[in-house]
């Protein structure tokens, strides 16, 4: 909504050193969103003057039509005597009153004017249109063309209101009132604590029996109808310029005087209303809805299939206009530019002032794809008690600018109504806003926006008429709270109980975020959401679980609608997308929930907002919502070490993503068996299965290795991608929680190496679980340090495993037999189990 000031000025008596800026303060802290003040004609600068063609010449031999014009400014220029202009227009004639700026005037924009010769002539000045004044649109893109009644020589910048602010607002939904000068001067005045001179309080004639007939057979739909009728317009009445000038800078155009002064009443009023050509109208006017199958062409010229919940306006022959949206072409008012003489102007009209439903509106402007400002207003709420007297300001703009009768008939179809009224208690507004405001601060507050108030502690509050949005006790909080100012409310921190740090869960999740940043992971945050078709790329079976998902209502993205199952679809994109940008060397890790929905599919029951939810109820909501585990992940791809002068370099490959597991299961306190798996997304002669034992019963938490190559074509990776996705909160549930630090002894420790030859087939993780349970308590720690297979040497299908054992006492120095005895108690146990028998 565009507000000039000059216009509300006329309703507020505001100070003359307020300016648009501080009108803005005023309404920002009211809670209106002012997004801009518009400076009119803040670089404007004069002689910019009427003056009237005296002669035009025609100059021949130019690529376009130009005119060297003489035109009378009176004592504008200091001499009396004409002033030479060339000019391009063409709409105007000898003897027209036009808009002269003078050599030494700036126009908007710092063009600055002086004599110049031009097309063989010299040209003393400029003969303006309306985008070269910064006016705005005329509907001529021409010369102005004054009323013949202008004075010569008359300073053009007053006459044309050309200096002014105008406040840009950003209305909201449930302020309809504020579409319209009257409701933004409400609002002003009382920011300002100034008296309000309301437009709307109009002497308005009782209706009678006289007035043009109305029919209102949808009293759901319109439950008001005004109509009045004016009849002796003259045809060549124009709008005036002050008319002209606040409807442009309200952003509209002018289009004819009847047109203009609906929009202006609109406007200033808030109440969108029609005038028909009386003469085009035919019986009786009725409000119905639409037939199916009926068409009607509306005043932009569109032919338009009617729909069966559409609200129309018709007469005898049908529909005449789309109700609080478009009027129809069929009864459109002519002017005299339409018709030259103006023989067949329109002399008579009917203006329509009348209150819709507002879905009703809202549906049909969307149906057809057609808003207006008329709509626009409709939709969010129109005051229904402002009808009469905006038709009846019609009526007196149209008696008193085209010399036009106001006939005697008034007519008024309404539906009983009663005002709006609600119960609130004094101190309510206090209690939402934390602030003692007191009793007389409350009830001065609602009186201001228009309420009736009554009652000492329990308030008895009536609704105005103009604001349909406030429905209850909340809303009338709201409007305290605003008008004392948010700006007033104190703030206070909430303050936590002591005692309380993070919960271990969270402990967990930032020890593994830190550990996986120390091994040189770099964390990357993904949207919870997937394709189901991800999973084909997956290579998941049919079957899987991870294929159940749960699917949003309303998804940011029609592609991804489903929540995740597992973090490797986000991590294993951004790992594609840093690659497409020329980051080949990755490392990736993420932390985060993962969607588990159960077999049997439930929905939660919605709830109650009047209360606290009973533990049943939560309870039943809790049940409906899908399991949420935390998962960690990490995706490889490129050198996993970089070559340089210290050596040559290591591409990632399967191991460092079990390796990145295993970091992840030290944070948790638990302990990780590895051992060979096979998983859709991952190669199956390279992928690890990671497993937990919690009493007794071994768990599958996650897998970890290289990428099947089919799921690396599927998703465009690059060749060898590596990944791990471990169920953190089932390994940290083995876990003691407790982080361990490292002991230092005071005693040597004995290293005894062992190589074993087992067959091909045996996993290297068994062997090295017997090597460890027959090792005993002395041993420290067991690595894997060399594989090797040669037939030649070993026997087909044989290979053999290297491995360091260390041995170490708490209380002692360990003798030679003693690390001897449990190495050779070791390699016992693993043959017995994996039948490896000690190589050499």
């Amino acid at each position: 909504m565009r507000v000039p000031l000059s216009w509300l000025r006329e309703y507020v008596d505001l100070s003359a050193t307020e300016t648009g800026r501080d009108v803005q303060a005023k309404l920002i802290s009211a809670g209106l969103e002012v997004e801009t003040v518009e400076q009119l004609g803040a670089d404007l600068k004069g002689p910019l003057v009427v003056g009237q063609v005296l002669t035009i010449e025609e100059l021949e031999g130019f690529k376009k039509p130009i005119r060297f014009c003489t035109v009378d400014v009176g004592e504008a220029n200091g001499t009396g005597e004409p002033q030479e202009i060339v000019c391009g227009a063409r709409n105007f004639a000898v003897g027209d009153k036009v808009v002269v700026v003078l050599p030494g005037a700036t126009l908007p924009g710092g063009f600055s004017i002086a004599a110049r010769k031009t097309y063989g002539k010299t040209s003393h000045g400029m003969i303006c249109s309306t985008d070269e004044l910064g006016m705005g649109d005329d509907g001529t893109h021409g010369i102005i063309v004054l009323p013949p009644e202008t004075e010569v020589g008359k300073d053009a910048i007053e006459l044309l209101e050309l200096v002014d602010e105008v406040l840009d607002i950003a209305v909201t939904a449930n302020r309809g009132d504020c579409l319209s000068i009257r409701g933004v001067a409400r609002e002003t005045a009382i920011g300002y604590g100034l008296p309000l001179r309301d437009p709307a309080l109009l002497d308005v004639p009782a209706p009678n029996a006289f007035g043009y007939p109305v029919q209102v057979f949808d009293p759901a739909g319109c439950d008001r109808f005004t109509a009045r009728t004016v009849t002796g317009l003259s045809p060549e009445a124009r709008s005036p310029i002050w008319l002209q000038r606040r409807l442009q800078k309200v952003g509209m155009r002018p289009i004819s005087l009847a047109v203009d002064v609906t929009n202006y009443v609109m406007m200033e009023l808030g109440q969108p209303l029609h005038a028909y050509d009386r003469s085009l109208v035919q019986g009786t006017i009725g409000v119905r809805r639409a037939e199916e199958g009926e068409k009607l062409v509306t005043l932009d010229g569109v032919e338009r299939k009617l729909h069966a919940e559409d609200l129309v306006i018709t007469d005898e022959r049908g529909p005449i206009g789309l109700a609080g949206v478009m009027g129809g072409a069929n009864t459109e008012i002519a002017d005299h530019d339409d018709t030259g003489n103006g023989a067949n102007a329109t002399t008579g009209v009917v203006i329509e002032a009348a209150h819709f439903d507002e879905v009703a509106i809202a549906r049909t402007a969307r149906r057809h794809k057609l808003s207006s400002e008329a709509s626009r207003r409709f939709e969010r709420g129109v005051d229904p008690q402002a009808a009469a007297a905006a038709a009846q300001r019609t009526v007196d703009l149209l008696v008193l600018l085209a010399g036009g009768t106001a006939e005697a008939g008034v007519t008024e179809v309404s539906a009983p109504a009663t005002p709006h009224t609600i119960t609130v208690p004094a101190n309510h507004p206090d209690k939402v806003a934390g602030v003692v405001y007191g009793r007389e601060t409350v009830v001065r507050r609602l009186q201001e926006i228009g309420c009736d108030v009554y009652g000492q502690d329990e308030l008895i509050v009536t609704v105005p008429s103009w604001r349909p949005d406030l429905l209850e006790a909340n809303d009338l909080a709201e409007e305290v709270i605003r008008l004392e100012g948010y700006e007033n409310l104190p703030s206070t921190l909430p303050k936590p109980p002591s005692g309380r740090g993070l919960t271990h869960r969270q402990r967990l999740h930032r020890r593994v975020g830190r550990a996986l940043a120390g091994e040189g992971y770099v964390e990357a945050l993904n949207y919870p959401f997937v394709a189901e078709q991800v999973f084909d790329q997956l290579v998941l079976e049919a079957d899987d679980p991870a294929r159940r998902v749960v699917k949003l209502t309303n998804p940011l993205s029609d592609e991804e609608p489903a929540l995740r199952t597992t973090l490797l679809p986000g991590l294993l994109g951004a790992l594609r997308r840093n690659d497409g940008r020329g980051s080949h060397d990755l490392a990736l890790f993420e932390t985060g929930l993962v969607f588990q929905p159960g077999e049997e599919r439930r929905v939660a029951g919605h709830l109650s907002v009047v209360g606290r939810p009973t533990d049943e109820q939560l309870a039943e909501l809790n049940a409906a919502l899908p399991e949420q585990p935390r998962h960690v992940a990490v995706v490889l791809t490129g050198a996993r070490e970089q070559a340089g002068w210290w050596g040559a370099g290591r591409p990632a490959d399967w191991s460092d993503a079990v390796e990145a597991a295993r970091v992840v299961a030290r944070e948790a306190g638990a302990e990780l068996v590895v051992r060979k798996g096979q998983y859709g997304p991952w190669h199956p002669g390279r992928c690890a299965e990671l497993v937990v034992v919690a009493d007794g019963t071994e768990k599958v938490v996650g897998h970890a290795g290289e990428l099947h190559p089919r799921v690396v074509k599927a998703l465009s990776l690059p060749a060898r991608t590596c990944a791990m996705e471990l169920d953190l909160d089932a390994v940290s549930a083995v876990g003691d929680g407790v982080p361990q630090a490292p002991s230092i002894s005071t005693f040597p420790v004995a290293t005894q190496d062992v190589a074993l030859v087992v067959d091909g087939a045996v996993p290297a993780a068994r062997v090295e679980a017997a090597l460890r349970e027959g090792a005993g308590e002395l041993l420290e720690s067991i690595r894997l340090f060399d594989v090797y297979e040669n037939a030649a040497q070993l026997g087909e299908g044989k290979k053999s495993l290297a491995y360091a054992l260390r041995f170490r006492a708490g209380d002692r120095t360990l003798t030679v037999d003693e690390a001897s005895a449990a190495r050779d108690a070791a390699v016992a146990l693993a043959g017995e189990r994996t039948g490896a028998v000690l190589r050499g």
